[in-house]
Order: structure tokens, then C-alpha cells, then sequence
């Protein structure tokens, strides 16, 4: 994949440095680029500039628009291509509890006393309850959150 983005990254700065570009080629490989490529941000910048670059082709009267659209696929190339440094795209992974816990906007990482839990479940529901325009799933969650924590051994069934 990245032989293969450093290859249209090649051909679309040849392009774009070319004094009179050859639009039926930057449209070729447009088309190239919104067929393969596995970024979604890419794709939709080359299948939105592959009408104009088209049209440019057949025309002079639509070069500038034409640069304008390959300048566009040119920055999308670039993110695309771009190293990725730090927890971008990780996907966290978050236990029940812990999920219950941000639910109910309580403490993660400590013991937790049973009123504690309670007066959490009281503060949330003020503005999750239906009766005070809230939605009736959010509070069937909220509802759930609290009762798993009070009671974590109970099992479902």
C-alpha cells in the first residue's frame, strides 16, 4: 500500500509542477486513485475532481478548476501517505465497569461506596429522565449502569 501511494504521490506532483499538465492523464490516474485506494478522504477528493479533470481534457476552458480539484486530491495524497505518530486510530479498550462508570460520571480507578453510586444515579437521571425531557434509552442505561454497580456479582437471567 505505501509503494503504491509514494507512486501516485510521485505522479501527482509531476502533474502539478507541469507548466501545460496532460489532463487525460491526471484523469487516468484519478480514476486509478478513486478505484484502489483504501482512504476514504482520498477517494472522495479523486471521484469529485474526476468530472472536472475530464472536462479539461476535452477543453481549455476548465484547466483552472481542473488545478483547483488536483490540488485537493494532491493534499488528501499527502494525508493519506503521512506517518502516523502516537494513539491516532487506536482503538481504546474499555471494561463494562468502567463503561458504567462514564455513564454515571464516577471516579475510574477506586472503590465505591454503594450511596455514592446511588447519589451519582440521582444527579444523571435529573436530566436523562424522560419525565424531564430526556430519552427514555439513556435512561435504561443509566438504570443499568447503577444496578451493575451496586450489585456486580448479580448475574443477568
Amino acid at each position: 500500500m505505501d509503494r503504491t501511494y509514494s507512486l501516485w504521490k510521485q505522479a501527482v506532483e509531476r502533474l502539478w509542477q507541469a507548466a501545460r499538465p496532460d489532463w487525460r492523464q491526471a484523469a487516468r490516474l484519478i480514476a486509478e486513485i478513486a478505484a484502489g485506494s483504501e482512504d476514504e478522504t482520498l477517494r472522495h477528493a479523486a471521484s469529485q475532481a474526476l468530472p472536472v479533470l475530464r472536462a479539461a481534457s476535452l477543453s481549455r476552458g476548465h484547466a483552472d478548476a481542473a488545478r483547483r480539484r488536483l490540488s485537493l486530491v494532491r493534499d488528501a495524497l499527502h494525508g493519506a501517505a503521512a506517518p502516523r505518530f502516537g494513539k491516532r486510530g487506536v482503538v481504546e479498550k474499555v471494561t463494562v465497569e468502567e463503561r458504567y462508570r462514564r455513564i454515571l460520571g464516577l471516579p475510574l480507578h477506586r472503590r465505591l461506596a454503594a450511596t455514592e453510586i446511588h447519589q451519582a444515579f440521582k444527579r444523571a437521571a435529573k436530566t436523562v429522565h424522560p419525565d424531564a425531557g430526556g430519552n427514555g434509552d439513556a435512561f435504561v442505561a443509566l438504570a443499568e449502569a447503577r444496578d451493575a454497580l451496586m450489585h456486580p456479582n448479580k448475574k443477568d437471567g
